[in-house]
């Protein structure tokens, strides 16, 4: 059974930055604790999980970005026949995220605050639930295209946020431009990251902190699997942690699969995965192999920011694998997250799953998280993965390989 660790060298560059807030340094470990044992121990009386570690919100859909990777608004992106109006409407309030966050904290939940989205920036609100999360000492996080960053950067380094993570796929603009694209042809995001992380840095040098931890997010693609070494270097003095995606996906005949299993265990058809069907894997896979190897390298020093390959496969045959062959799951043959975290939707939908949302089990407009936690729609979800194991979608998951 395989399990995400992060490297030791990057955890020994980064620890001491995150023991400046024992309350986050307390989450991250919980987080890894609870892997450990379930892990150990996967089977559990009706399917009902312990605490909630991590409450991870896709705190709106709206983007500004058609990222090519992008299940949602990529090139097959759920998303893309959508009212933007209307995806706008039917998001939560930042009262009532703030009110959930309160429940939790009052019924002895202390989880990591993770916002996403779309592009969570874009939401009116998500400084204030950011505040309110470290206030509570749930560590937050977010992940950004950077827009917006800079600009509320002083309250973001103030709150303190645990994590800023930027996407990061180019070590140019050209590159990552092609690789991230706005939805207006005009918007230079390149631009924007680069802005956005020497603000945070810049501010957190003046107020002499050292959170928020800087993380670069690189997902690989066809057009920057062989500048990853050069990403490195050119953030390497901007950044804390650089981490490596080789990106989620499904191809069709693995989504029809999925969507027969999936209809077998809960009786109607899921959509979402569809979203994931893309064409812009890397040609080459020696040359990425030859890249996450020198990345290993360089990262083992203790110059220079940590480095996170996930899931952590170098060898060209596994990469090709990885590619390829849909079903092979590296080891990686069961799902802990759906007994620690929480996908709560930008409608309020709750999930098990972050990725591959169809299956909900209620809504945060109307009821607590901690009163869908255990709720029976959740518990039957857990019972299916652990009785049945998992489903066709799942071996390409952040949500199994990531978390």
């Amino acid at each position: 059974m395989s399990q995400s660790w992060v490297p030791i060298t990057t955890i020994l560059k980064t620890v001491p930055k995150i023991l400046e807030m024992p309350a986050y340094a307390k989450n991250v470990a919980m987080i890894q604790v609870d892997k450990f044992l379930r892990n150990l121990f996967p089977h559990t009386e009706e399917g009902a999980a312990n605490r909630v570690r991590q409450c991870s919100i896709r705190i709106t859909d709206i983007c500004n970005l058609r990222c090519h990777t992008c299940g949602q608004w990529g090139d097959s992106g759920f998303l893309r026949a959508e009212s933007v109006k209307e995806l706008k409407q039917r998001e939560v309030t930042p009262d009532r995220y703030i009110k959930l966050l309160r429940d939790l904290n009052e019924n002895g939940h202390t989880p990591s605050v993770y916002l996403w989205g779309g592009e969570p920036m874009l939401y009116k609100g998500s400084v204030e639930i950011i505040e309110e999360a470290a206030r509570l000492g749930m560590a937050p996080s977010i992940a950004t295209n950077g827009t917006g960053v800079a600009e509320h950067a002083e309250r973001l380094v103030a709150a303190p946020m645990f994590v800023v993570q930027v996407s990061v796929d180019g070590p140019d603009e050209a590159t990552h431009n092609a690789s991230r694209p706005g939805a207006n042809p005009s918007v230079n995001n390149f631009a924007t990251i680069n802005k956005a992380i020497d603000r945070i840095a810049g501010i957190r040098r003046e107020r002499k902190q050292r959170l928020p931890l800087i993380a670069a997010l690189t997902t690989i693609n066809n057009v920057n699997y062989n500048r990853l070494l050069d990403i490195y270097e050119v953030f390497r003095d901007k950044v804390d942690v650089c981490v490596f995606y080789l990106a989620w996906w499904i191809d069709e005949q693995s989504a029809e699969r999925h969507a027969k299993d999936f209809q077998e265990r809960f009786g109607f058809p899921p959509q979402k995965h569809f979203g994931w069907i893309g064409n812009w894997r890397p040609p080459d896979y020696e040359v990425l192999s030859e890249q996450l190897k020198s990345l290993n390298e360089v990262a083992s020093k203790f110059s220079g920011p940590g480095v996170v390959i996930m899931p952590p496969l170098t060898d060209t045959p596994d990469l090709q694998r990885y590619y390829t062959d849909h079903d092979c799951s590296f080891g990686f043959d069961r799902c802990v997250s759906i007994y620690s975290a929480v996908e709560i939707n930008s409608n309020g939908d709750m999930s098990p799953c972050r990725d591959y949302h169809d299956y909900v089990v209620g809504n945060v407009k109307e009821a607590t998280i901690t009163e869908l936690w255990n709720s029976e729609p959740y518990k039957k979800f857990r019972k299916s993965l652990t009785e049945k194991g998992l489903m066709p979608v799942c071996t390409r998951c952040c949500g199994l390989m990531g978390y």
